[in-house]
């Protein structure tokens, strides 16, 4: 049981300790960022941006206005995929007087297909889209002013495939305060800080579903039951040899889950959707194959692995708590630590060391149900 213990550790050490420091020191030493240069003769690529939505009628108008007041410096268009809405989005759209109000009625198309869910809706807006760089976006977030600029900047560099942009979310901003607004908020500054640094090394791990670009050539359709879009896609690029990069400048808005129940939701889908991406693209596994197989085991494998050496550090420091101080303080300390957690959880405790311990709980536990869930869970957030 010591043995176990000590790999635990070791496993979850190594995932949330041992490989940042890892990823900083060898970025500090690579530094590998975008070599952007003016494009040939000032040209900006053509871009499309595709948006997938269902029942997405009222935030339409809104986000379109948002997009158009980007001032893209060339050429864009806007693509909308109705996935089988049934809340008349051509009619919000005409109804809002954006297309009359902006001037661009020709940048501005609307398809809609029949309810096959988000991957299918990509694929038909992607089969429509006439730009050279595609770029993906979601009915609900945002985008800050020069958002896009930023983002297709980085394509004057030809080792770069895709872009990714930097999601904020309500809770990282002062005065905002959610049930698990301070977990979730830190862990997703620590998820950009490892974003930022494996782009520096070489390229992210996917994209934010909210805002990434990818060239056109770097496409391939998606599978209809894929749940990661903004992985699958992405890694498929950097499997053909391009870089995924993290720009800082490109910036989307968007809201934190209102509580634990709805984060977990969230959750397990994203990680049952990592599971499901290993048989989709098992060439990830393969060291010779993928690029950034170290960082990606390290990363992505590692969440996986991560709950299920916690579960094993928790039972084997039972069995050895009589054995030696160290083991029975450890054992008291991980005992602390989840009765915090499920107090946030039962009580919505509003202190800020409830609320890291809860989230870190919450999204290990995810990383278990999206693996038993894998099967429904299309289905359910379809």
């Amino acid at each position: 049981m010591i043995v176990l213990f000590w790999i635990s550790v070791l496993i979850v050490g190594y995932v949330y300790l041992g490989y940042p420091g890892l990823l900083a020191l060898w970025a500090r030493i690579a530094d590998r960022r975008p070599r952007r240069e003016p494009f040939a003769d000032g040209a900006w690529p053509s871009i499309s941006i595709v948006i997938a939505a269902r029942n997405e009628a009222a935030r339409l108008p809104a986000r379109v206005e948002n997009l158009l007041a980007q001032r893209y410096p060339g050429p864009l268009e806007i693509i909308v995929v109705s996935d089988g809405s049934t809340d008349d989005p051509r009619g919000a759209l005409a109804a809002s007087g954006v297309e009359a109000a902006s001037g661009f009625s020709q940048k501005i198309h609307l398809i809609e297909v029949p309810a096959g869910g988000k991957p299918r809706a990509l694929n038909a807006g992607v089969a429509a889209a006439a730009g050279d760089v595609l770029v993906f976006a979601d009915a609900r977030q945002r985008f800050a002013p020069g958002a896009l600029t930023g983002l297709v900047s980085n394509f004057s560099d030809p080792s770069v495939g895709g872009a990714t942009g930097e999601l904020v979310l309500d809770c990282e901003q002062d005065g905002v305060d959610t049930p698990v607004g301070d977990g979730i908020g830190l862990y997703w500054k620590y998820e950009k800080w490892l974003r930022r640094n494996e782009s520096r090394v070489w390229s992210t791990l996917g994209a934010t579903g909210a805002i990434y670009a990818l060239r056109r050539q770097c496409w391939s359709p998606l599978p209809e039951a894929t749940l990661l879009d903004d992985v699958l896609a992405p890694m498929r690029a950097v499997l053909s040899g391009c870089r995924i990069v993290f720009e800082e400048s490109a910036i989307a808005y968007d809201r934190a889950s209102v509580d634990a129940a709805s984060e977990s939701r969230r959750k397990t889908r994203t990680l049952a959707g990592n599971y499901q991406i290993l048989a989709q693209e098992p060439r990830l596994l393969v060291p010779f194959l993928n690029p950034v197989w170290l960082q990606y085991v390290s990363h992505k494998i590692g969440r996986l692995i991560v709950p299920w050496a916690l579960v094993t550090l928790l039972i084997s420091t039972i069995a050895v708590a009589q054995q030696h101080v160290l083991f029975a303080v450890l054992l008291a300390a991980q005992g602390v630590f989840y009765g915090l957690a499920i107090s946030g959880a039962l009580f919505q405790v509003r202190d800020r060391l409830v609320r890291v311990a809860c989230t870190f709980v919450m999204m290990n536990f995810s990383a278990v149900a999206g693996l038993l869930a894998l099967r429904r869970v299309r289905e359910v957030w379809r």
